[in-house]
């Protein structure tokens, strides 16, 4: 007879979580009717297990580490080809110090979760603070305090449910930061309040961890209705081609408190081509994003699945046309969709000070562009 232990318990749960997920997640229930579409869950269900394991297996916010969220090889909940994301776990009973750098980014934020204890989902963001109110040396360099007694400046006063610290770097370079590994800031954290010496891991502890793998999974998969299913927020279209206008996206979770989002499906047919017009509101940074069904990016460090303002060409009149089409148009600012007929279409506006004009889309025939 095998030695019964509560991690044994534990992983018994896990493998039964992943075949539900392959038996509910990955069939018609989520809207998934094709093999392509089997296969694609199943490699976004990798993903997902990949950060999981490296993000919330072995936790411990008296002693968090940055670890880094998603990588061009591991894409969940809306990745970002010019961003480079951090995080870590934290407690509303214990202070904080975070030291960190620009690295060159033309914007970074600071944002605290709750509802992240256990690897679920963030419910909520409690907090916020970025590049425009901290004090930062003229290296780029800052420190930030987290909890504890208020400060004049570079801190974050910590709620009882605060249960995760994400930070945020945006590039706007020609090529994609999050594929160029020189562009990865340095960036760490300290609890001030830990105990000098930590327990080593027994049964009680791995077990707990193998099951915050499990909520991670679950919370990022079975907790997740299918996009039709579900309301969404004033941001999300489900029209296809038609995006709703940019707007805050409040204190919903995981979301930048001060960016504008706008995100709608697109949907072309092979011989077909999405002609996306606009302007770029003066921010301090923009752009937009395809991801597939599960909220991936697309491989930029490939094609050209997405574009910033520096890597836009502007018309005459400052405006922008955008090609989304499954072959090259021999145009400017050509969004490539890796043949998908379906996908997402996400807008970031960072720092906005004016009106934000809502792009307009098209759908043409791919022979008729070059008219």
């Amino acid at each position: 007879m095998s030695i019964q232990t509560e991690s044994r318990a534990a992983l018994a749960e896990f493998i039964a979580l992943l075949q539900e997920v392959d038996k509910r997640w990955s069939g018609p229930e989520w809207n998934l009717n094709s093999a392509e579409d089997i296969t694609l869950s199943h490699r976004s269900l990798m993903h997902t297990l990949e950060t999981a394991l490296v993000g919330y297996f072995e936790q411990d916010a008296t002693r968090p580490d940055f670890r880094r969220i998603v990588t061009p090889s591991r894409k969940l909940t809306g990745d970002n080809s010019d961003a480079i994301y951090f995080d870590a776990p934290i407690s509303g009973e214990h202070e904080y110090v975070i030291h960190g750098s620009m690295h060159g980014a033309a914007y970074f934020s600071l944002t605290i979760e709750e509802g992240a204890e256990d690897g679920l989902m963030a419910s909520n963001t409690a907090g916020v603070i970025n590049d425009q109110h901290l004090e930062i040396d003229s290296n780029g360099h800052f420190t930030v305090y987290l909890g504890g007694k208020p400060r004049d400046s570079n801190w974050l006063a910590l709620t009882p449910g605060a249960s995760r610290v994400t930070t945020r770097h945006y590039f706007e370079n020609t090529v994609c930061a999050a594929s160029e590994p020189d562009m990865e800031p340095r960036i760490r954290i300290e609890c001030l309040s830990a105990p000098t010496v930590p327990q080593p891991p027994d049964d009680a502890s791995v077990a707990a961890g193998i099951r915050r793998v499990c909520n991670a999974v679950h919370s990022r998969t079975l907790g997740m209705p299918p996009m039709a299913n579900s309301v969404q927020p004033g941001f999300v279209s489900l029209t296809p081609n038609a995006f709703p206008a940019p707007q805050p996206p409040g204190d919903f979770g995981l979301a930048a408190f001060d960016a504008h989002y706008s995100m709608a499906p697109f949907f072309i047919g092979p011989d077909e081509a999405l002609v996306i017009t606009g302007r770029w509101p003066q921010c301090q940074f923009g752009n937009v994003c395809i991801w597939n069904r599960f909220q991936q990016t697309l491989d930029y460090r490939s094609r050209s699945v997405s574009l910033n303002r520096a890597q836009t060409v502007l018309e005459d009149d400052g405006s922008f046309r955008m090609i989304l089409s499954h072959s090259d148009p021999g145009l400017p600012n050509w969004l490539d969709t890796e043949g998908n007929l379906f996908g997402l279409l996400f807008w970031r506006f960072f720092l906005v000070t004016g009106d934000v004009d809502t792009p307009q889309a098209e759908v043409v025939k791919l022979s008729a562009l070059a008219n």
